[in-house]
């Protein structure tokens, strides 16, 4: 901003020496504001309107692409951690969480307004295209130029495609509007014709961003290897959604997605962070507050105090904790789903759960006897796990598996309130590991050298048994799925990995299994010892039909006990009534008429 002040006196300087008699300077631009014509001349004006857009980015509600946490007391649901509570994987029972638990029991209605993570932050594509129609005017080399267009091109592709994601048909605007624009009032693009837009801005931006920024990594720059991992995501997220929902350009979608993530896994500089402690090595970077210099991490949300904080890990308790669903899909060390290892010891008593089992598990639900090590809710000495109801304080679950992927005690301990800067990890080497497995397997191409590629490197860093093909368990409980046990299996490594990471619920949307969100949300075994050792609980409590056994039921006497999913409407969510008033060609989507 200093350049552009110095411009503008140096401007002043000159207009007050010109002849009086030049007719130029009766053009004169206005003095007090910078414009159009005496802004974009240099790289770095580029530089300084592209970071008017990450600042942008950072309004998570309106614009849940690049998500970290959002600042302040938003935070609280504005964060990637608690994406995941829209779907099967945290069960929310907290008010200010209302909207997770009313998507997840399909019991939202048509919103008068646009809602969070919903139908809005068109602001943010109104900026992106002022730039793109002024980017051209700065005289500096075309190279230079297209580096700032790729980044800009790539917030629109990726702002489009979570927008696609949610409502289908979406309003993609290409230049910047007045408002006598005629796309004010127009229908919305096709879903086909927009995703083609989308992917045009996601590989200009592969192709045009620079590898480096010269950042070290840091909380910086989107670089050519994000927008790689970014394209892979979305056109994986759109090619299984056209394979399952029906569509024409499956095939393709899915090449795009194997090319992408092959590439940054071949050609990037990221790996697993791994330092051959697999008790460790999975939850470890994601509990410091700085992961400048990690391999793993390709793009991070920082928070420092005085500049931008988040109060995410007071709040955890609002998450619920994982449910029974999420722990039961840890397989035992040999491999094997629990339904078939005869190394499950069962979940009798909450110790048992973690006995051989994928080290990922104890690395993402708390262990009782790992309280001490992760000094839990501040190091408060009491002993949990604690359910809701519990009498003593401290920090309560609505399932009894309290979540530690992410807790850190250090954040909080002598804090203030909203002063935490637990950073967000957004886009990290492990997820290109598992679109690229995924979208072979749904091409019918995956190979073995694939597995040990993608796969196996992540069971590798905690210590787990290959997947080898022709040797894939079939779990009974993924038999109803219509998928191949192998996809299943996939699909299970995903949900383990990703934890936490905002993405259960979008897999659930483009695999066709909203079915899933109509389970019952479960949590810890509840009989006599554990009533005798955690005391009154205020939770309810059902038999699971399947094994007989009595277990937490989380939502059991609440509004949303008997969860929905209607097939014709809720893979979509519903237009704001208010959008719909104001342009008549805009129609809402089916089933929310």
């Amino acid at each position: 901003m200093k350049n552009i002040f110095t411009k503008l006196m140096t401007g002043c300087m000159l207009l007050a020496t010109a002849g009086a008699c030049n007719d130029e300077f009766l053009e004169r631009y206005p003095l007090d504001q910078v414009t159009n014509e005496t802004f974009w001349n240099s790289e770095n004006d580029l530089r300084v309107y592209n970071n008017s857009l990450y600042n942008l980015v950072r309004n998570d509600v309106d614009v849940p692409i690049l998500m970290g946490h959002h600042d302040g007391f938003t935070s609280h649901y504005a964060s990637i951690w608690f994406q995941d509570e829209f779907a099967d994987n945290m069960a929310p029972r907290a008010p200010r969480h209302t909207r997770f638990q009313q998507v997840r029991a399909g019991k939202h209605n048509v919103p008068s307004n646009p809602e969070w993570f919903g139908y809005r932050g068109w602001n943010f594509v109104r900026a992106i295209n002022v730039g793109l129609d002024n980017y051209d005017r700065a005289s500096i080399s075309q190279a230079v130029k297209d580096k700032y267009i790729a980044e800009a091109r790539l917030f629109r592709g990726w702002f489009y495609a979570e927008k696609v994601s949610k409502f289908g048909d979406v309003p993609f605007v290409e230049r910047e509007l007045n408002i006598d624009s005629e796309e004010l009032f127009a229908a919305r693009t096709p879903r086909k014709e927009a995703m083609a837009k989308v992917l045009a801005d996601l590989n200009f931006a592969t192709e045009k961003l620079p590898a480096d920024w010269g950042d070290g990594n840091a909380p910086g720059r989107l670089n050519r290897w994000a927008a790689l991992l970014v394209k892979a995501r979305v056109c994986l997220f759109e090619g299984t959604f056209q394979k399952y929902h029906g569509g024409s350009d499956a095939n393709m979608w899915l090449e795009e997605a194997a090319k992408a993530s092959k590439s940054l896994i071949d050609n990037g500089p990221y790996r697993l962070y791994s330092t051959g402690d697999p008790q460790n090595d999975y939850n470890a970077f994601h509990r410091v507050l700085d992961v400048t210099g990690n391999p793993e991490v390709i793009a991070w949300r920082k928070y420092k105090l005085g500049v931008f904080t988040n109060h995410v890990q007071s709040y955890f308790s609002y998450s619920g904790g994982a449910s029974k669903s999420m722990v039961e899909d840890y397989l035992c060390t040999d491999g094997l789903p629990i339904t078939l290892s005869p190394l499950y010891k069962g979940d009798d008593k909450i110790e048992d759960v973690f006995v051989n089992r994928d080290p990922r598990l104890r690395q993402t639900v708390l262990h009782p006897d790992d309280t001490q090590k992760y000094k839990y809710d501040r190091a408060d000495g009491r002993t949990y796990p604690k359910l809701e109801g519990n009498e003593g304080g401290g920090m309560k679950t609505t399932t009894g598996y309290h979540i530690i992927k992410h807790y850190n005690a250090d954040d909080l301990i002598g804090k203030a309130y909203n002063t935490a800067e637990s950073p967000a990890i957004i886009l990290r080497f492990a997820e290109a590991l598992l679109v690229y497995a995924e979208a072979k397997a749904e091409l019918g191409t995956i190979t073995q050298s694939d597995l040990d590629l993608s796969i196996n490197k992540l069971r590798d860093r905690v210590g787990m048994p290959h997947m080898e093909l022709g040797k894939i368990a079939v779990d009974p409980r993924y038999t109803s799925d219509g998928v191949s046990p192998l996809i299943a299996e996939i699909r299970r490594e995903r949900r383990v990995e990703m934890f936490m990471e905002g993405q259960r619920y979008s897999d659930l949307m483009r695999w066709k299994q909203g079915r899933k969100l109509v389970q019952p949300t479960m949590g810890m075994r509840w009989n006599d010892a554990a009533k005798a050792r955690f005391g009154t609980t205020t939770m309810g409590t059902s038999v699971d039909p399947v094994s007989g056994k009595t277990y937490i039921d989380v939502y059991k006497g609440t509004d949303w006990a008997v969860p929905v999913f209607d097939e014709t409407k809720h893979y979509l969510w519903p237009i704001p009534l208010n959008t719909l008033a104001q342009n008549p060609a805009i129609k809402q989507n089916p089933g929310w008429e």
